[in-house]
């Protein structure tokens, strides 16, 4: 199987209800793990993908009820679009999504491929598109009763950006990541770099759109909090690390995530990356229940001790 670019997408939402709702029993995603995030211990964090957890499957949401109302603006991660096996699967979703009442905008034609852009229940913005690279059957999506396999969600395709210096941040992340310009093409009057590698789990891209007129994003429900770009293993992770301290990026150091280890940084429009490693210990926890409540929470062994306060602390 090939490596993903992408590791996994983290956004902010408001109600963790909502969000499972949303992401496992309308999306059909797994419901990998409810935990919390381990430098805020009081804000819950819930991850989704395929069956197996692997990274270029993985969406992860933080909890944050008191957090504003993002506004839209430029120097953003914008949108993360998802694989599903074919222009057929866009017609199920698009029929899905007008009898859930989920916000979309019908399907889309634009750089030679068809899209199904919409939006969850707190504005986070989301694409449907048919699998670029690949066979479906190769792929390990979770099983639902009313999502047919031939329809249900694979993976991530790409993810869209949206910068101010396009040109900027295309030069970071190919020099530091090694990935190639693949094409450029102009939607809405704005010109979009793609950026992609060879030998890619969905053939994943990264879209850039340059966009010089919009004010600067604020952060809060609804938006991306970070993106995870993935490290094949703790010595691409230190060698990303040398590069940052060389060129003098603000970033974090490497941290110890129980199941991975990874380091944030801010590239030159100021958007928050996290690299990642691919080896992973993961193991979904066995739960044979969709009660969003009964679902026990997992800490990492370094927060077992504080389970207590924990629990108590995200409690509503």
């Amino acid at each position: 199987m090939a490596s993903p670019l992408i590791h996994h997408v983290s956004v902010i939402n408001r109600d963790r209800y909502v969000t499972f709702d949303f992401y496992h029993k309308l999306l059909g995603l797994e419901f990998l793990l409810k935990t919390v995030n381990q430098d805020e211990v009081d804000m819950l964090h819930l991850f989704f993908g395929d069956k197996t957890g692997r990274p270029g499957t993985e969406f992860s949401v933080f909890e944050m009820p008191n957090a504003p109302q993002k506004q839209f603006g430029t120097n953003s991660l914008e949108r993360t679009v998802f694989a599903v096996p074919s222009e057929a699967s866009l017609q199920f979703w698009l029929a899905r999504f007008e009898a859930n009442d989920v916000f979309n905008c019908e399907i889309e034609h634009y750089q030679g491929r068809k899209y199904l852009h919409f939006e969850d229940r707190d504005g986070i913005q989301l694409a449907l598109t048919p699998l670029r690279k690949g066979d479906a059957s190769e792929h390990a999506p979770h099983q639902s009763a009313d999502i047919p396999l031939e329809h249900a969600i694979l993976g991530i395709d790409s993810f869209q950006c949206r910068v101010r210096y396009a040109e900027a941040s295309a030069r970071a992340f190919m020099n530091m990541h090694g990935y190639q310009k693949l094409e450029s093409y102009e939607h809405n009057q704005q010109e979009v770099t793609v950026l992609g590698a060879e030998d890619i789990l969905f053939g994943q891209q990264v879209h850039l759109i340059e966009d010089r007129t919009r004010d600067i994003e604020t952060q809060g429900i609804g938006s991306v909090q970070h993106i995870a770009l993935n490290a094949k293993d703790r010595t691409y992770l230190h060698e990303v690390e040398k590069m940052i301290l060389d060129i003098n990026f603000r970033y974090s150091g490497i941290k110890q995530r129980d199941f991975f280890e990874s380091l944030y940084y801010r590239e030159p429009n100021n958007l928050l990356i996290e690299v990642a490693t691919e080896q992973t210990n993961f193991v979904k926890p066995e739960t044979a229940t969709e009660d969003y409540d009964a679902i026990p929470l997992f800490l990492p062994d370094f927060l077992e001790s504080r389970r207590s306060y924990i629990e108590n602390e995200i409690k509503r």
